[in-house]
């Protein structure tokens, strides 16, 4: 007990450090980049010193675990409402009804677009690397991993495209609100619309009271973004405690065995973002000048790996540094926080199907079977809906819609940590293609905030 408490000291102390830069008025990205190296160092000396799998490194990972725990439970806890007062913020701003549509559907029409091409892009690398299922050794973890995918499998397996759809549609919102349904951050997207578009017609009929409602509508935004800065101020230190448990219980051995399947995923996320910057190219925008821009958001999304709590940073980086309208950036950040996910929905689950499909016979080059693919892992992006885990959820439903083993996803465990940062990262910038795309398409864009070239910093910098 002894050496667990002074463990737990030493953890302390790398939390104050964390507090001190703080004081110091350091930049938020500047305080979770040194979490995450103080995470990394201070998990592999657990590791050496009592072991990947040893009862002092267990027992001192189950208390630091508090602290990383607690603050992804904190990040789940503002996506619902957050969600719900973006999409209802924007559409009050809109008004019009046929530039909502025209935004809403271009953004959409994007997401799907990306993530369809994210799902080819996924066949090549691995089919340019040679990844194959039956290359991966089955340990322990990885067959327990298995066991549990194929008990959740019973959720999805029956599920239609018919009973997908439907499952989309809000019939509770408060239960919706609480998470109580996979799809039910879908729900409370449609539902925050709906009431919306209820605003705007309240507007019409009774403008004091659609007045108001508006009013009431910039304070409820206002509150909800002054909660989710406190928490993103947390970042550095949960940061720090989830890459203490991820390094501590790693077993290298693995990560090496999976180190191919690493650099693969990675080689595919940067061919994704390479894609995002020739979309803007297209447009006329400078994809240099735009990178720059918006590469303070995405090492947010890649530190935290949440995607959702990056869309009120989303919706800054959008509105201030590249001259987004309000409509079109609040639309992009929530709806790309739970459908069409280039990385999670779109790369991951292509990839692991690539892997698997020789291991059943089937050639994963075959152009029937790469269409196949593209289509289902298009249409299931919508099913992920920001589901913790996401990226699991979604491998769950491409892989038993092509009647693949879903216990093969568990193989991957060891490295997933690892490749779940690039992921998030690849699923913000895709959201703020689209946001910045619409934008510029319908003519919603402000060219001089775009060209002007000093980065606006966000409102979190100093949380």
């Amino acid at each position: 007990m002894t050496v667990i408490l002074l463990n737990l000291i030493a953890f302390a102390l790398l939390l104050a450090m964390l507090v001190k830069l703080h004081k110091q008025q350091k930049s938020l990205s500047t305080r979770v980049f040194t979490g995450l190296g103080m995470g990394v160092a201070f998990g592999a000396a657990l590791q050496a010193l009592y072991g990947a799998d040893g009862a002092i490194t267990r027992e001192t990972i189950n208390y630091i675990n508090i602290v990383g725990s607690g603050y992804v439970s904190l990040l789940k806890m503002i996506i619902m409402p957050l969600i719900t007062v973006s999409i209802i913020g924007a559409i009050l701003k809109v008004k019009d009804s046929g530039s909502l549509g025209k935004i809403s559907s271009l953004n959409i029409g994007i997401l799907l677009a990306t993530t369809a091409a994210s799902a080819l892009i996924g066949v090549f690398v691995s089919s340019l690397f040679g990844l194959s299922a039956q290359d991966i050794v089955q340990g322990a973890r990885e067959m327990a991993r298995g066991a549990a995918l194929e008990q959740r499998l019973g959720s999805v397996e029956d599920l239609s495209l018919a009973d997908m759809i439907i499952s989309f549609f809000p019939q509770n919102p408060f239960a919706d609100l609480a998470g109580s349904r996979p799809t039910s951050t879908i729900a409370v997207v449609i539902f925050s619309a709906l009431v919306g578009i209820a605003g705007v017609a309240l507007s019409r009929t009774q403008p004091e009271l659609g007045e108001r409602f508006e009013r009431f509508m910039d304070v409820a935004q206002e509150l909800v973004r002054t909660l989710v800065r406190m928490i993103i101020g947390l970042t550095p230190y949960g940061v720090l405690a989830l890459m203490t448990k991820v390094v501590a219980g790693s077993n290298v051995s693995e990560i090496l065995e999976l180190a191919n399947f690493v650099a693969a995923s990675y080689v595919g996320l940067g061919a994704i973002l390479v894609m995002h910057l020739i979309l803007i190219g297209l447009v006329g925008m400078s994809p240099i000048q735009y990178l720059k821009k918006v590469l303070p958001v995405l090492t947010f999304a890649f530190t935290s790996r949440s995607s959702a709590a990056t869309i009120p940073l989303n919706i800054d980086s959008q509105m201030k540094n590249l001259g987004n309208d309000p409509a079109s950036a609040n639309f992009s950040a929530s709806f790309g926080a739970t459908m069409g996910q280039n990385g999670c929905a779109g790369l991951y689950p292509a990839m692991l199907a690539v892997m698997i499909a020789p291991t059943i016979g089937i050639s994963p080059l075959d152009p029937g079977f790469i269409a196949t693919l593209v289509a289902i892992v298009t249409v299931s992006s919508f099913g992920i809906a920001g589901v913790g885990g996401g990226a699991t959820f979604a491998a769950l439903i491409v892989l038993s819609a092509l009647d693949m083993p879903v216990a093969l996803a568990g193989l991957l465990i060891s490295i997933e940590p690892l490749i779940d940062m690039g992921r998030t990262a690849i699923n913000v910038s895709g959201s703020m293609t689209a946001g910045t795309l619409t934008s510029r398409l319908t003519g919603g864009q402000d060219k001089s905030v775009f060209d002007h070239h000093e980065v606006v910093k966000q409102d979190t910098a100093n949380a």
